[in-house]
């Protein structure tokens, strides 16, 4: 008897890339000579075996309806090659070996009301955390925070007229798995959770709620004669991590809960260490559903980046150039106490200054 092949296992995460990639691109895996930018949304790579793959790139809405993700697929079979791919920022991306297929794609794309840009030096596609649609623990909607600054900043995404390109990032809680960003917009909770009593013995399972706090501000209590909770607000930060396993600490406020922004974060280790962002602006409202304080104060930070940094600054070297305060003077923010970066951990940033020690 032939011997039967070992079947391979199963495991959880992504699945093997491999089987859905475009065969000119599994043909020349690591291999690639170099890369060209033909226009705004179209990559060209160009392999050491002479192959040719242009990529295509179209910003989606992130959150998509079955129809909307039928007819860019349709697109896909009709205009390309068959084969698409979603990067993490929400893109589709479609690849072609024949330049002949570019414009044809690029203009049935278009036709169906979708924008073809992203790439090099422009504001890519905002990504954000679930918001209202999935997460339990939400203090906004992070996907229309997206729509409405993207609304905004469109001509930006299609076309490549920054100094670097600019990655925008939101958040529906202090927890911020939205990740860190050029420009990141986050809710801010600004009170402790108001808790029902009446609700915690028959709901909540305590010490895990006790163990979830990051600054023990939580402890068992007996209140109105019933097993429930108590927090100790000098301590509490307000993060909001209480509520998924306790949804009577309701932590959700329609006046406390505010968006903030902050600037600086980078992964990008290209010509510095990465970075993670600040506070810039605090106590912005949360106001749906097209948060207009958020986004008029994300068009300054980046009107004032587009004119004031040099080539291939981001925005973090950018303010490390030109210093924090003549950033808050540029883009006409003020700077309070509560930017003061004065947490216990901030002891060795703040000594390595010359003006504090201690």
């Amino acid at each position: 008897m032939a011997k039967q092949e070992m079947r391979e296992p199963i495991e959880s995460g992504c699945p093997d890339p491999f089987q859905y990639m475009h065969p000119v691109m599994r043909k020349n895996f690591g291999m690639w000579k170099y890369h060209e930018h033909p226009r705004p949304g179209v990559l060209l790579h160009v392999a050491y075996s002479g192959d040719k793959i242009w990529t295509v790139r179209v910003g989606t809405q992130r959150i998509l309806d079955l129809f909307s993700l039928r007819e860019l697929c349709d697109i896909g079979e009709k205009f390309a090659e068959g084969h698409i791919h979603f990067t993490i920022r929400s893109n589709i991306e479609y690849m072609v070996t024949d330049e002949a297929k570019v414009e044809p794609l690029i203009k049935a794309v278009e036709d169906a009301g979708y924008v073809v840009g992203g790439t090099q030096n422009s504001v890519t596609m905002l990504s954000h955390t679930q918001g209202w649609l999935h997460c339990d623990i939400p203090a906004t909607d992070a996907s229309g925070v997206v729509k409405s600054m993207m609304d905004e900043l469109i001509d930006e995404f299609r076309n490549t007229n920054m100094p670097n390109r600019v990655h925008i990032t939101t958040s529906c809680c202090q927890i911020n798995c939205g990740g860190q960003g050029d420009i990141a917009i986050n809710i801010q909770h600004t009170k402790p959770p108001k808790i029902n009593h009446d609700l915690v013995a028959n709901v909540c399972e305590r010490p895990s709620v006790v163990a979830r706090c990051p600054v023990a501000a939580i402890r068992p209590a007996i209140v109105n004669g019933k097993p429930s909770l108590e927090v100790d607000e000098k301590k509490c930060i307000c993060c909001g991590a209480c509520f998924p396993p306790c949804p009577p600490m309701q932590i959700n406020d329609a006046e406390f809960s505010k968006l903030a922004i902050w600037v600086g974060g980078n992964h990008s280790n290209a010509r510095g260490k990465p970075t993670f962002h600040k506070l810039v602006a605090a106590g912005i409202p949360n106001n749906p559903p097209r948060w207009p304080e958020a986004t008029a104060i994300v068009k300054r930070i980046l009107a004032a980046y587009k004119e004031g940094a040099r080539d291939w600054e981001r925005i973090n070297e950018w303010i490390e150039r030109i210093g924090w305060p003549r950033f808050f003077e540029t883009v006409e923010l003020p700077f309070t106490k509560y930017h003061i970066d004065n947490w216990r951990g901030a002891r060795k940033s703040l000594n390595a200054s010359t003006y504090i020690r201690f």
